[in-house]
């Protein structure tokens, strides 16, 4: 029974990560942040981290089950996804009516989802939600949102019973209305009995799935979008944290390959171009062969495959991104803001990026990436950017706070970065500290 093999897998490894979540709370300390209960984050001068919602040492009371992404409707009112579970139609939409020194209520807007992840505001004015095989639009202010969903996108693979799946419909709109989706990968390397077509390519990529790839749907107009897609880029093993630039610039921030190494593999930052071939699952770093695809090593290094335009920490998990454009903080303007979530000393984190014109981060002489209890650590090979952390003391603390787990990004029209952080159940208000 291979389906309760792996969903037997998820649980054994899900079972550390919430219980360490049941035994660290994050501890409220101080004065309030721009009204809200001050967590122990250590962040860049000028910045404190307030608890909108979620358990602490004080109230252990968790709403929100695993919050993802988050969207702004109005001054004090937001969207926020919460997958559920890793399994099953159990994920919802809750609103969150906010306010400084208010209690903030908290409304289910929908449930039943199936591991939805994405909320994005669409070129119409409605609110489109991914799930895992479709992508919804509803009304959130109806006087009954539920009624209001329609199926926009259809036919996304179930990944459910997947080892090693990436099953998240992570999307975006480009500038000219069409959507881009991410297919993930459905295993870690395409590796084992059957992984290869008769042309010795990656079945799950290049065959009939078109896994491992960023689907692009046309746009019909009047809010319609083509059935049909076809495969803008592939090789890319998951694409969570995917933005569009004002420029157009398209950015796609890989989680690449679960190798039991501490420093390798390197995640990915890729300009994402239509017909470009991004390496999974043949290439790891700028042009290595990954372990199960050695007989590559001369594609990897040709120019079929695209490199990453930089390097990022290994094992980061980059899971949201964004380019800061507020008022409350103008150090951060025009920086590229990005949520690593991975469990590793590196992860935990919010990061900035200082970019070009077109959105891209730049290189550095001699880059370095942040490691808790080790300070910085250089990269040693390839194109690479030192971060400048928004979060620098997101850590574990026994008694204090767990580390971080950040992953949905947005600004508020005040200007303030909203996050939320789905092992801990929290959605955090990150404002200038008067």
């Amino acid at each position: 029974m291979p389906g309760l093999r792996v969903c037997l897998l998820i649980a054994l490894w899900l079972l550390p990560v919430m219980a360490g979540a049941a035994r660290e709370r994050h501890a409220v300390q101080g004065a309030p942040c721009g009204g809200y209960p001050r967590l122990a984050i250590e962040t860049m001068r000028g910045m404190c981290a307030g608890l909108v919602v979620g358990p602490t040492t004080q109230d252990p009371s968790r709403p929100l089950r695993l919050p993802r992404s988050l969207l702004q409707l109005d001054a004090d009112t937001w969207l926020v996804i919460d997958l559920g579970a890793w399994d099953g139609a159990r994920g919802a939409v809750w609103r969150l009516r906010t306010g400084p020194g208010d209690a903030v209520a908290v409304d289910r807007v929908l449930d039943g989802l199936h591991l939805p992840h994405a909320i994005v505001r669409g070129p119409d004015g409605r609110v489109y939600v991914g799930e895992m095989s479709r992508i919804v639009r509803f009304d959130p202010r109806a006087d009954d949102p539920a009624a209001t969903v329609e199926q926009v996108i259809g036919g996304l693979p179930d990944n459910r019973l997947h080892a090693h799946r990436h099953p998240l419909s992570k999307f975006v709109f480009l500038p000219d209305g069409d959507l881009l989706v991410n297919v993930g990968a459905p295993s870690d390397q395409c590796a084992g009995s059957g992984a290869r077509t008769a042309s010795n390519l990656c079945a799950q990529s290049e065959g009939a799935e078109d896994a491992a790839s960023l689907r692009l749907y046309r746009h019909a107009g009047n809010g319609r979008w083509s059935p049909d897609y076809e495969v803008f880029a592939r090789g890319l093993r998951n694409s969570l944290a995917l933005a569009v630039h004002a420029s157009g610039t398209v950015l796609q921030a890989e989680n690449s390959y679960d190798f039991d190494a501490r420093w390798s593999p390197f995640e990915e930052l890729n300009v994402i171009e239509a017909g470009r071939h991004y390496g999974w699952p043949y290439c790891f770093d700028t042009a290595q062969a990954s372990p199960a695809w050695r007989d590559r090593a001369n594609w990897c290094r040709s120019d079929a495959h695209t490199a990453p335009a930089l390097l990022l920490p290994p094992h980061a998990a980059p899971l949201d991104m964004l380019w800061y454009a507020g008022a409350m903080f103008p150090a951060l303007q025009g920086r590229l803001l990005m949520s690593w979530h991975g469990h590793r000393s590196v992860g935990g984190r919010i990061a900035s990026f200082a970019v070009d014109a077109r959105g891209v981060p730049t290189a550095d002489a001699q880059p370095r990436f942040p490691v808790y209890g080790q300070g910085f650590r250089a990269y040693g090979a390839g194109p690479a950017a030192t971060p400048a952390v928004l979060t620098s003391g997101w850590g574990l603390s026994p008694g204090v706070r767990p580390q971080g787990s950040p992953v949905g990004l947005a600004v508020a029209s005040d200007g303030a970065i909203w996050a939320t952080d789905d092992r801990a159940g929290l959605v955090i208000r990150f404002a200038k500290d008067d």
